[in-house]
């Protein structure tokens, strides 16, 4: 009898946005106004539609989230990863990271009912999936606390 194959699928996006606060950044968390995963903490997701490159869906996610269409953004060489025990495959999304300038606003949808700027520190303790706090940490290293890679740049 051969092996069966789990599937991964990559049908979605994730971005951390970053804004500068005095010395350090900030992580912008929201919270979901959704059926699934109601009233938990995340970072910005979406789902890649027809005819889009993976971050062309993470800058049409964040200004329909968010209404920003200012900033930097960065591929992050990390991925959000969550199995689905009742349909049985691997969901991967690839995960951005997008700089805003320090005054910048934030205009939710009904997707979320809040926001909060937060340190990377608080931003670990507040998400709820497990594997965003490893993905955080990543980018807190990486982005936050050196210059990111120009190669990692997108805009």
């Amino acid at each position: 009898m051969g092996n069966v194959e789990v599937p991964v699928r990559c049908t979605g996006i994730a971005v951390i946005l970053l804004k500068k606060e005095a010395e350090s950044y900030n992580v912008l968390l929201l919270k979901r106004n959704a059926k699934v995963l109601h009233d938990v903490w995340c970072y910005i997701g979406g789902a890649i539609e027809e005819g889009e490159t993976a971050w062309q869906a993470a800058i049409r996610e964040i200004e329909e989230e968010t209404g920003i269409t200012d900033l930097s953004l960065y591929a992050s060489n990390q991925f959000d990863r969550i199995y689905s025990p009742g349909q049985n495959y691997i969901y991967m999304a690839p995960v951005f990271v997008g700089f805003v300038s320090e005054n910048q606003e934030v205009e939710l949808n009904d997707e979320h009912s809040e926001y909060i700027w937060t340190t990377f520190d608080e931003a670990v303790e507040t998400v709820s999936l497990p594997g965003n706090d490893d993905v955080l940490r990543s980018i807190e290293k990486h982005f936050a606390r050196r210059t990111p890679l120009k190669d990692l740049k997108i805009l």
